[in-house]
């Protein structure tokens, strides 16, 4: 639905509906008896024709964007545009020179909390960096962005110094809200795919073969996550290369068990499921640097012990046990140990 209110196709339509009435209604002032405002009429009759347009084009859009797999392309574009717009923005504000990336542990700490409640929904990362560098200390965030902290809560605490920042100008960098978004959150877009597969894979759905779709880009977005440093804590620069934001990040790890555990644990009775886990974690070993290997390694292991326990069959745990990258219809080496149906006599 947060997808669907800010589609600007149908911001447009509206606006264009709601423009061709409003100048219909206007015109209807300028109807006389004896005269008929010929080019108002045409002008009307042009924007209610492209109303029409419109409505059909957004409509044909619209069905066609309500598809699960439709909506998971685009979050998990819309994931990887802010996760490599974010990397790259944290390269670029690195401390530069010997030392440079130090934070202040010494000396007194002021705790800036926050009045209000509501999720962590973006940081102001310039506003940040320019109001630690006026007072000549570092500001070290205690959240994650996505975190919802009750009021009260230290966001911000201030280390070295100069002077004391003003805490309610602090909290102004930080924008707090009902609900997480994307923005500047990528975590939160592969929580959106997440959430799809496993609706698809409730008993009350079924639907495994939808899931199964939305691993793939689960797939996507991890080989991006993947192939970057990640080291869990940023420390970010002003234009003098002196250290004055300190944000926490989630690293590797995090990233790949919010992908893998809770569709293991609701599809690890699927074939399916099971079959097309196994060749994405299999892809990521294969495409990955060593570094990100221990991680993966330790969901094949936790995915081998789901598979024994689910699936206490020896045929079936082999079947389940393959690699295959569409679930059940892909490439698999053959599956031994099954017991062969004779057919009838000749």
């Amino acid at each position: 639905m947060r997808l669907w209110y800010r589609d600007r196709l149908q911001k447009a339509v509206l606006a264009t509906f709601t423009g061709t009435f409003a100048f219909a209604f206007s015109l209807l002032r300028s109807i006389e008896s004896a005269s008929v405002p010929d080019l108002g009429v045409t002008l009307a009759g042009v924007a209610v024709a492209v109303s029409l347009v419109l409505l059909l084009i957004y409509l044909n859009r619209f069905t066609h964007s309500l598809r699960p797999v439709a909506v998971a392309e685009l979050v998990a574009r819309m994931g990887e545009t802010v996760f490599t717009g974010g990397a790259a923005a944290i390269r670029g504000a690195a401390p530069r020179g010997a030392g440079a990336g130090a934070v202040p542990s010494d000396g007194s700490v002021l705790q800036i909390r926050t009045v209000r409640g509501g999720a962590i929904q973006a940081f102001d990362v310039p506003g940040l960096i320019a109001e630690a560098a006026r007072h000549e200390c570092v500001f070290v965030v205690t959240r994650l962005i996505g975190d919802f902290v009750p009021p009260g809560t230290v966001l911000v605490e201030v280390r070295g110094g100069t002077s004391r920042p003003d805490p309610k100008r602090v909290n102004g960098f930080i924008a707090l809200g009902a609900e997480r978004t994307i923005e500047q959150d990528p975590a939160f877009a592969l929580r959106v795919l997440v959430d799809i597969a496993i609706r698809a894979l409730s008993p009350a759905v079924n639907d495994p073969t939808t899931a199964v779709q939305v691993i793939n880009y689960i797939e996507w977005f991890l080989h991006t996550v993947g192939t970057t440093r990640l080291p869990g804590r940023y420390v970010l620069a002003d234009r003098g290369g002196d250290a004055r934001l300190v944000l926490p990040g989630r690293d590797w790890d995090n990233y790949l068990e919010l992908a893998v555990c809770e569709i293991r644990d609701y599809g690890g009775s699927s074939v399916q499921i099971c079959r097309r886990l196994r060749a994405m974690l299999d892809g990521l070993l294969d495409a990955l640097p060593p570094p990100q290997h221990p991680a993966v390694r330790t969901q094949l292991l936790l995915l081998q012990e789901a598979v024994e326990r689910e699936f206490t069959d020896p045929a079936r745990r082999s079947l389940a046990e393959q690699a295959d990258h569409q679930g059940i219809g892909g490439q698999h080496p053959p599956v031994t140990g099954i017991r062969t149906i004779p057919g009838p006599p000749a």
